[in-house]
């Protein structure tokens, strides 16, 4: 019988060489009718660690290495390219925390008067991108509507 194979995302890759993989599926309701999202967990084995979490990773079924790992990894499809925000708010406020302990590099802090200044001068900005445009658009109808009023008189006579 040959091995089943799955492509999944890498939902935890917290311990060492095992990953859980969630496989996404829809499934149809029997009575109603509607498509409902279910998802199948397994928990794969990653010898080099290569993967991370949010991978879409291909794993293909292998010997029970433990009581829930029967799976291997195939390959890593695709890579994860989002930014974890709360870690990195989080490491930027330990950094503070060690530069005012240190006394070595003092990263100032952001006030709410610098973010503010910070979207007030981009809306600045957007606004005077979106006035420029609007009034290059207005300039070439204006051209236009000219031109064709020219040619129409023009052939009227």
């Amino acid at each position: 019988m040959p091995k089943k194979v799955a492509v999944g995302v890498v939902i935890s890759d917290k311990m060492d060489k095992t990953r859980r993989v969630e496989i996404a599926r829809l499934i149809r309701h029997p009575l109603y009718g509607k498509f409902l999202g279910k998802q199948t967990v397994c928990y794969v084995h990653d010898e080099d660690n290569t993967s991370s979490q949010g991978d879409l990773v291909e794993i293909i079924e292998s010997v029970r290495r433990s009581k829930k790992k029967r799976w291997d990894l195939v390959r890593v499809v695709n890579e994860n390219t989002e930014v974890d925000v709360v870690a990195l708010r989080a490491a930027q406020r330990q950094q503070q925390l060690d530069a005012e302990i240190t006394g070595i590099g003092v990263v100032e802090e952001a006030t709410e008067e610098a973010t503010e200044e910070a979207t007030e001068e981009a809306t600045e900005e957007a606004t005077e991108e979106a006035t420029e445009e609007a009034t290059e658009e207005a300039t070439e109808e204006a051209t236009e509507e000219a031109t064709e009023e020219a040619t129409e008189e023009a052939t009227e006579e």
